[in-house]
């Protein structure tokens, strides 16, 4: 076995074992309530919209904007909705500018089971930093990805952005 090296993810069997059931509360809305818990990830909150990090990123500083509203559909959303939403994204994207200088995005939504939703029943729009060369042989050969930052390390990093970008307007 000394030829077999082992990248250990943790955090990752959490996500496996839950993958299966369906959860008995939204994560989006616990985080809604109660946005300073630092384990809720929340990056910026206001009466509309939410930002919070992604828990099972597929890079660091992979975020998610969502309505505050627990709605499924994109055609339930009322317009103040739609825009806000469409603010929080950009809101993201400045921020992760600032903390992360990735060379792209990869902005996405998963609607329904069969299009990759973890979480059917509360929209949420994906943002995640792509930097050219960040998908490598692990992803490849192994099922597995590296992630470079730990994820509380990502909030503070985005928290700190975020209150930047505020005390500049």
């Amino acid at each position: 076995m000394g030829w077999l090296n082992r990248l250990w993810t943790p955090w990752r069997y959490q996500y496996i074992k839950s993958a299966s059931k369906k959860a008995e509360r939204c994560f989006l809305c616990e985080a809604a309530k109660d946005p300073e818990k630092p384990e809720n990830l929340v990056v910026y909150k206001d009466e509309i919209i939410i930002i919070l990090l992604n828990k099972y990123p597929y890079n660091n500083g992979h975020l998610m904007v969502a309505p505050i509203r627990h709605v499924k559909n994109l055609e339930d959303l009322s317009k103040d909705e739609s825009y806000k939403i469409w603010e929080g994204i950009v809101i993201s994207k400045k921020i992760l500018d600032e903390s992360y200088n990735p060379h792209g995005y990869n902005i996405g939504i998963n609607l329904g089971k069969a299009a990759g939703a973890g979480l059917e029943d509360h929209l949420h729009i994906h943002i995640v930093p792509r930097w050219v060369g960040d998908t490598n042989y692990m992803t490849t050969i192994a099922s597995t990805k590296v992630m470079p930052q730990l994820l509380e390390e990502s909030w503070k990093e985005l928290r700190k952005a975020i209150s930047k970008m505020k005390n500049e307007k």
